[in-house]
């Protein structure tokens, strides 16, 4: 009871409001307000977007939340552990303003051409917005993080955020763009057979750049030392998930050709999300996944039935698949209809 009372004062101390923090969180409402505000002087249907490029960087923070530490935003501002609808919103705006922003300058421009634009324009905008909460002690790394970066660190960032960066902006971008498909009612091109080698590329692309980034997180152990590409990330694990995403691409296609494209992706992403629940169990079950510090810390003790995995896992994995799917049908559409 002791350590609770604890670990509950530390956990108020953390989230207590600095001056610097309040008007951190006043600059990022009104921000806000002022961004949407202009947005929707030339934005159809401008709040379904809101909320789908809110529920994809919701999504990601959810998934990678045991690799940072966001603190002194107010206690009314969390939604889980240390997970802040502030820096959501944050996120939101910046990343939806530049998209929209982008799509109206360069409208006759390819839809590949404009994602470059974005990721390069956002590059720079994230990164000083990640410098701004550091200095402001808002942004902290798990130590996970701090154990594997090279230790060059540019204005309280580590080097490693060009990387980390382009990967949370692509497939953040990409998840949102998809569903902008179906909220514009995009006419889209119908394709009777899809290109498998182009699609297990997106896959394996879409699933090695999350691996990479959320290394720190989950180590993967006791594999073939041949299978490892790069620190403990191994081309088993890979091509085990890009499989399964392949399965759940054959299944969505037999049996629910004839649905709208987000009742086929709700249904690919539940159908691949209980394979790999129980494919992820047996993994820790056997050693084969381990878990960091950072994310058993916030294992709340509950346990999905059968498999006694905490419920963390169970539902860390559909936000997980959310964003790989959507990377990999963002870019089918995209390639197969010219855009």
């Amino acid at each position: 009871m002791q350590a609770m009372a604890d670990r509950n004062a530390e956990h108020a101390a953390e989230r207590a409001l600095t001056t610097g923090t309040l008007i951190f969180d006043v600059f990022v409402l009104v921000a806000a307000i002022v961004v949407f505000l202009i947005l929707s002087r030339f934005t159809d249907k401008l709040w379904r977007k809101v909320i789908a490029m809110g529920v994809g960087v919701m999504f990601f923070e959810l998934f990678t939340g045991p690799m940072w530490l966001n603190q002194h935003l107010g206690r009314w501002t969390y939604i889980y552990c240390d997970v802040s609808w502030i820096l959501t919103l944050g996120w939101t705006t910046m990343i939806l303003g530049v998209v929209l922003l982008v799509d109206r300058w360069r409208p006759q421009w390819s839809e590949p051409k404009r994602f470059a634009i974005y990721l390069g324009i956002l590059m720079v905008l994230v990164t000083i917005a990640e410098m701004t909460v550091v200095a402001l002690g808002i942004r902290k790394y798990s130590p996970e993080v701090l154990d594997t970066v090279s230790g060059t660190w540019i204005l309280g960032v580590p080097i490693e955020m060009l990387y980390y960066v382009p990967v949370f902006t692509a497939l953040v971008i990409a998840f949102y763009k998809y569903w902008s498909f179906v909220i514009d009612d995009a006419a889209l091109v119908p394709v009777k057979k899809r290109k498998w080698v182009r699609a297990i590329v997106l896959a394996f692309v879409g699933v090695f750049m999350f691996e990479l980034l959320v290394e720190p997180m989950v180590r993967n152990e006791n594999l073939p030392s041949w299978s490892y590409i790069y620190n403990d990330i191994s081309f088993l694990m890979t091509g085990l998930w890009v499989l399964l995403i392949a399965a759940g691409a054959l299944v969505v296609e037999k049996f629910t050709a004839n649905f709208s494209i987000s009742w086929r992706f709700v249904f690919g992403v539940l159908f691949i999300s209980v394979l790999s629940f129980f494919i992820e169990s047996w993994f820790i079950t056997n050693g084969h996944r381990v878990y960091g510090e950072g994310a058993t810390m916030n294992f709340s003790g509950f346990q999905a039935p059968i498999t006694g995995v905490p419920i963390e896992v169970a539902f860390a994995i559909p936000c997980y698949l959310s964003l790989i799917v959507g990377f990999i049908r963002y870019w089918e559409i995209v390639l197969d209809n010219k855009r």
